[in-house]
């Protein structure tokens, strides 16, 4: 097989890999948010859930958790799913893994305000919801920045892990290849492919960061 026909089925593997990724980050974060203000939260039965929850994902492999949405709909309501579910298992099973770690990292952000920002705050005659968007947000983005970043590098590295449910992403179809051509090339392609993919992140954090700079300690 040439290179060319190996480098472009490879790419429609990296499309898949990359539709994870998006869709991950847009549904996780947000879940994120919402997970840390319930594990802030003074109402203790709401704390206790998604401090569990957190536990939970944190807790158990994420491979384990894509075998458990993908076969629960059969062997726990004995529900044929189609071929299309596999893709919805990965995305259901890597949002909610996500979400606890970024609900963690917004959490561990938000508790690093000192007391004294909402208290100048409010002397300014600030509200609430002005205190916290226009003041302690942005500062909060600025110290967890790095450690999304972490997370965000290591959901690309990830997403290869769709392959334990037979989802045709860039880390099964570089293993078909490898198998059927008896070659390691590409396996070569494909990791140079998550390493660029990787690098394009950390620079692109790295400008981030440099923006909010202005935000000092």
């Amino acid at each position: 097989m040439e290179l060319s026909t190996m480098t472009s089925m490879l790419a429609e593997g990296y499309v898949v890999s990359m539709q994870i990724f998006a869709i991950t980050l847009v549904g996780s974060i947000p879940l994120g948010a919402l997970v840390a203000v319930g594990r802030l939260s003074k109402v203790r039965p709401l704390s206790w859930l998604t401090s569990l929850y957190i536990s939970v994902m944190r807790g158990t492999p994420l491979m384990l958790q894509m075998f458990a949405v993908f076969f629960v709909p059969f062997y726990v309501f004995g529900r044929q799913t189609p071929p299309s579910y596999m893709f919805v298992a990965v995305i259901i099973a890597f949002v909610i893994n996500y979400a606890a770690y970024f609900a963690e990292i917004f959490r561990s952000g938000i508790q690093s305000m000192p007391r004294g920002q909402y208290e100048a705050a409010q002397v300014l005659g600030y509200t609430s919801r002005q205190t916290f968007f226009r003041i302690v947000l942005p500062q909060v983005i600025k110290k967890i920045l790095p450690a999304m970043g972490n997370e965000v590098v290591t959901l690309v590295k990830d997403t290869s892990l769709a392959f334990s449910i037979g989802l045709a992403e860039m880390f099964t179809t570089s293993r078909a290849l490898v198998a059927s051509q008896r070659t390691m090339v590409p396996f070569m392609i494909a990791a140079l492919i998550y390493w660029l993919t990787c690098l394009l992140i950390e620079l692109l954090l790295g400008r981030l960061e440099k923006k909010l700079d202005y935000y000092h300690d």
